[in-house]
């Protein structure tokens, strides 16, 4: 009993050990996820710390597109907007600023679960989509914005006073940043459908008609009701296409290559372990000989005792 008691704690304590293994490797996951979003925070924390103070100098350059081209003066309708639009402005410029370091804390994370050949894909397309998002931002700021409200202006009914309430411009601008940021990563999407396997540049190449239809009516819906705003928005979202298409054959053809090559290794080494296989068996088999003619001498050495044995037994 005291033997079947001692496995059986014995296996109890290594269940625990296990599960402690378990918790303690989840536990330091957490930990480093805590410490990942606290370095976030502190980042965004301090940019924002050094943007408020300009609050006012950063919202006036966020209005100059339309107190330039629009007519009239903003308004506050609400109590607290003079104070909280300016706060909220400094607080998405923030997070907009700290957006590399920020998708940096999320792949040192995520990063040691990677194979290798998927840690060069994310690395670029991490970069590249940051600066695709950075770049239609301002295309939206220093493009589509002019165009915008000197549209709104015109169409304006005689003797209306365009007056803006600052909440809702603020709201109208962040829905165009988004709009226009996320359109600019048309490249990065059409990459990673070609590199899931769910495309192929040549299907790609084949749909781009209703690509362009489909560009056009995201713009129609995204911009004011004029053709110059639509196809401001439809025509980069083509040309990035494009580039998306060309840079996916880029990446077919360089996943090709690392395929042929690491085949090519592959075929190398199982031809060095066979070589190696080759030039042991000569080796082994001189090695037995040199035993066989070891236990024939032996052999015979036993005969002639046994000879000399039986010889002196007849003496």
């Amino acid at each position: 009993m005291g033997i079947f008691a001692s496995k059986n704690e014995t296996a109890n304590d290594t269940g625990a050990d296990d599960n402690g293994g378990a918790e303690m490797g989840l536990l330091s996951h957490l930990i480093e996820l805590r410490d990942r979003l606290l370095r976030m925070l502190l980042a965004v924390g301090i940019l924002f710390l050094c943007l408020f103070p300009f609050a006012d100098t950063i919202w006036t350059a966020l209005a100059r597109p339309l107190l330039k081209y629009g007519a009239g003066d903003m308004i506050a309708i609400d109590v607290a907007s003079p104070f909280l639009i300016p706060f909220k402005v400094c607080l998405m410029l923030s997070i907009v600023l700290a957006a590399p370091f920020l998708l940096y804390q999320i792949w040192a994370f995520v990063a040691p679960g990677l194979y290798a050949h998927e840690k060069r894909l994310v690395s670029p397309l991490l970069i590249s989509s940051t600066l695709l998002f950075y770049l239609g931002i301002a295309f939206a700021y220093f493009v589509v914005f002019p165009l915008v409200f000197a549209f709104f202006n015109n169409v304006a009914p005689e003797g209306v006073t365009v007056s803006t309430d600052i909440g809702r411009y603020l709201d109208f601008i962040l829905t165009i940043f988004l709009a226009f940021g996320i359109a600019f990563e048309v490249p990065i999407a059409t990459i990673l459908l070609v590199a899931v396997g769910a495309m192929t540049p040549e299907s790609l190449a084949k749909k781009r008609p209703y690509f362009i239809v489909a560009a056009f009516v995201v713009g129609m819906f995204l911009t004011p009701p004029d053709i110059i705003s639509q196809t401001l928005l439809a025509l980069p979202m083509w040309l990035l296409f494009e580039v998306g298409i060309f840079f996916s054959r880029i990446f077919l053809k360089r996943k090709q290559e690392f395929a042929e090559a690491s085949e090519a290794r592959y075929q190398q080494d199982n031809s060095s372990t066979s070589t190696q296989g080759n030039s042991i068996s000569p080796a082994a088999d001189a090695v037995m000989d040199d035993e066989a003619i070891e236990d024939a001498a032996l052999e015979d050495e036993i005969a002639k005792l046994d000879q000399k044995n039986s010889e002196d037994r007849k003496d």
